[in-house]
């Protein structure tokens, strides 16, 4: 749970070590695929806590100087290109994270499907995604009239692509994975929890969570 206010957290998701993230990776994941790992800081913490390799991908070249100093290996390549292209040589992954990334792509679905290629038989995959049904999505755009854009954070202008509960499940089962679960990750203070917790209980759950956090994983034949 990322600790906010119901707004943008004050440094960008994708730079941070993200524990809401982490702590969905299986502690025994050896091998990690990180798609989208932006500075490494992740990926980094999961080498810290538990001994694992860390091949990040990063279309951003800034980002990706930074992060090949905390992880073992960075592929500076579009996310899409390299999805089609054949597995790097330290597959098969036994874990994939794609934290805040599948939804800046044209097609996200064929991107995760193709990167659920490259794991091995019982891999977890872990996804974060923005809520598209974010209550302060809904009230920005029907207060204005026009869909909030921004530099960053849930309204990113480079958003392509927006996901509600139902299609962050989809998107996993679409993928051949099974045993999936959608979670909600809510950013507000410590005081609102209580209300909140209570209100997730009745028709309003879906507007509360400002992302999703998704698992699956691959089923012993491989993809579905």
């Amino acid at each position: 749970m990322a600790p906010a206010d119901g707004s943008i957290p004050t440094r960008p998701t994708y730079e941070t070590p993200r524990p809401e993230v982490q702590g969905l990776v299986p502690a025994d994941a050896r091998n990690i695929l990180d798609l989208g790992c932006s500075t490494g800081a992740l990926g980094e913490a999961l080498k810290h806590r538990q001994g694992a390799s860390v091949v990040g991908v990063e279309l951003s070249e800034s980002f990706a100087d930074e992060a090949r100093d905390r992880l073992d290996r960075v592929i500076v390549a579009d996310l899409e290109a390299f999805a089609r292209g054949p597995a790097p040589p330290e597959a098969p992954f036994d874990c994939l994270i794609a934290a805040d990334v599948l939804e800046h792509l044209v097609d996200p679905w064929e991107a995760l499907r193709r990167g659920v290629e490259m794991l091995a038989p019982g891999a977890t995959v872990v996804v974060s995604l923005p809520n598209v049904f974010y209550w302060r999505t809904l009230g920005r755009a029907v207060a204005s009239r026009r869909w909030p854009r921004e530099a960053e954070g849930i309204f990113d202008r480079t958003h392509l692509r927006w996901f509600g509960t139902g299609d962050a499940h989809e998107l996993l089962e679409n993928a051949g994975l099974t045993s999936i679960e959608v979670q909600p990750n809510y950013w507000y203070r410590a005081r609102w929890l209580p209300l909140i917790g209570a209100l997730a209980r009745t028709p309003l759950a879906d507007f509360l969570p400002a992302q999703h956090l998704a698992t699956g994983v691959v089923p012993p034949g491989g993809q579905g």
